[in-house]
């Protein structure tokens, strides 16, 4: 859902010691609360942190007074906030900013992924996307790579082989269909990193 709503909630755990499945079982559900939420909202948990996808804002806004309910009659103290997924930047941002409307509004909030993608590579020593070339010689593998690299591009290259690093699908789609056309005897493939997925398993809490 490119347009979709979520309550983030970020539980206190500093003041109050609870352990996560404590702090879940403080926020069960009672009828009405269900009722108020219906079925449109769905629940996970990363840690000490809950999220509830929701279908609108309304319903977003909806679902972060419950949870404030909930906390305020367990005493618990949490920070919320209501944020819209805004599928350019790939963000999560506060739901009172609109989506873009206009080229260069897209174009902004592209660029601001492409940023924050980049220093998330540099945190981490390498990229989600990749192209991977197979050249037919070793010579060309070494000419394609140094090519690349005056671009500006991160390139490693292994015997034929020649990867390339880079932010974002589009990027990586773009370069491989260039490449494609450029060598039309390499073998052109597009890679995705899902280790961050695998690291961070989401634990669903239906209601």
């Amino acid at each position: 859902m490119d347009d979709g709503f979520r309550v983030e909630v970020d539980l206190d755990d500093a003041e109050h010691g609870y352990s996560v499945r404590e702090r879940l079982r403080a926020l069960d559900l009672d009828d009405k609360a269900r009722e108020r939420l219906g079925h449109g909202v769905l629940v996970t948990r990363d840690g000490a942190r809950l999220f509830l996808y929701a279908p609108s804002e309304a319903h977003a806004r909806e679902a972060a007074g419950v949870v404030r309910g909930l906390l305020d009659e367990e005493r618990l103290t949490a920070e919320l906030r209501v944020t819209r997924w805004h599928p350019v930047e790939e963000a999560w941002k506060d739901a009172s900013i609109p989506l873009p409307a206009t080229p260069a509004e897209e174009a902004a909030e592209y660029a601001a992924r492409e940023r924050a993608e980049a220093a998330e590579a540099k945190r981490e020593g390498g990229y989600d996307w990749s192209v991977l070339v197979h050249v037919p010689g070793r010579g060309a593998a070494g000419e394609l790579a140094d090519r690349l690299a005056a671009d500006g591009v991160d390139v490693m290259r292994r015997w034929r082989y020649v990867v390339v690093g880079v932010p974002t699908e589009e990027r990586a789609q773009e370069l491989a269909e260039r490449l494609r056309g450029e060598l039309p005897e390499a073998d052109v493939r597009v890679e995705v990193d899902l280790s961050d997925v695998e690291r961070s398993p989401l634990q669903f809490l239906p209601f």
